[in-house]
């Protein structure tokens, strides 16, 4: 299983609404709820945030495998969710 790494800030109302979709999802199925997940300000703790290649928040990463960056959809925090259970050593 995968580490879910979810950069954001908080005054952007995409990586809000990103947050929420998570917290529905993870109460839809409880499989999603043993994934590690990482929430990562980038205005709390830059210092966290630089080691990661992105532009647009949210961005999501799987370890360090970067899976959506920008504007998310409920199915695209799903997938990431999907990608974080199946994923491997």
């Amino acid at each position: 299983m995968g580490t879910v790494y979810v950069l954001v800030t908080s005054w952007c109302p995409y990586c809000r609404r990103a947050l929420s979709w998570m917290d529905e999802l993870m109460k839809e199925n409880t499989g999603y709820s043993k994934i590690e997940m990482k929430i990562i300000d980038e205005e709390k703790d830059p210092v966290a945030a630089r080691k990661y290649d992105y532009y647009y928040v949210p961005t999501f990463y799987v370890d360090d495998e970067k899976i959506h960056e920008g504007v998310p959809t409920r199915e695209i925090v799903r997938t990431v969710f999907e990608k974080a259970l199946n994923k491997t050593e």
